[in-house]
C-alpha cells in the first residue's frame, strides 16, 4: 500500500507491507530531505559506494519498488526499511539528520538500560501510555492481560 509522507513541506514516497507489518520508505526522498541536494539521486549514488568500501550490509537491503514520479510514470525506485532507513540517517552528514542521530543514541541507550534493569521497560511503557491518554487503571489492566496472555503462551509451548 502506498503512501505520501511530509516531512517540512517535502513529500516522502513510502509503503506499508502489510504481512511484514513494516514501512518502506524512498531513499531518494529521504536523501533529498536531509541534504537539501538538487541532485539527491547522484548524492544517493555516491552515497552507496561510499557505505559499500565502509563494508556496510546496507546495500544488501535494498528494496526496488515502483512509486509515481513527478511525470506521472512508475518507475523503480530504492527504497529501506523503518529499520534500515534509520541506520542510512546516521551515514549522512547534515543538521537536519542530527535530531534523528539523537532519538537514536537515546533510544539504545534506553534500551541497554532496560537490559540491565527490566523494571525500567516496566516503567516506559506506563509512560508511553500515559502519555497516549490512557487512564492508569486501564494500563494496569493492560500490563496484567500481557502477563496473563504470556503465562498461558508458555503453558502451551510447555504442553507441546
Amino acid at each position: 500500500m502506498s503512501h505520501l509522507k511530509l516531512f517540512e513541506s517535502k513529500q516522502i514516497r513510502t509503503w506499508y507491507h502489510e504481512e511484514e507489518e513494516n514501512w518502506y520508505f524512498s531513499v531518494i526522498d529521504v536523501v533529498e530531505v536531509l541534504t537539501g541536494s538538487s541532485i539527491p539521486k547522484r548524492y544517493w549514488s555516491d552515497l552507496k559506494k561510499k557505505l559499500i568500501k565502509e563494508g556496510s550490509q546496507l546495500y544488501d537491503k535494498i528494496v526496488q519498488l515502483k512509486f509515481e514520479a513527478a511525470d506521472g510514470k512508475k518507475y523503480a525506485t530504492d527504497c529501506l526499511s523503518t529499520e534500515n532507513l534509520l541506520r542510512l540517517i546516521q551515514s549522512i552528514p547534515s543538521p537536519k539528520a542530527e535530531p534523528f542521530k539523537l532519538w537514536l543514541a537515546q533510544t539504545g541507550y534506553e534500551r541497554i538500560e532496560e537490559i540491565q534493569d527490566p523494571e525500567r521497560s516496566i516503567d516506559r511503557a506506563m509512560e508511553n501510555y500515559l502519555k497516549l491518554g490512557y487512564s492508569k487503571d486501564w494500563i494496569n489492566q493492560r500490563l496484567k492481560s500481557i502477563e496473563v496472555r504470556k503465562e498461558l503462551t508458555d503453558e502451551w509451548v510447555q504442553g507441546v
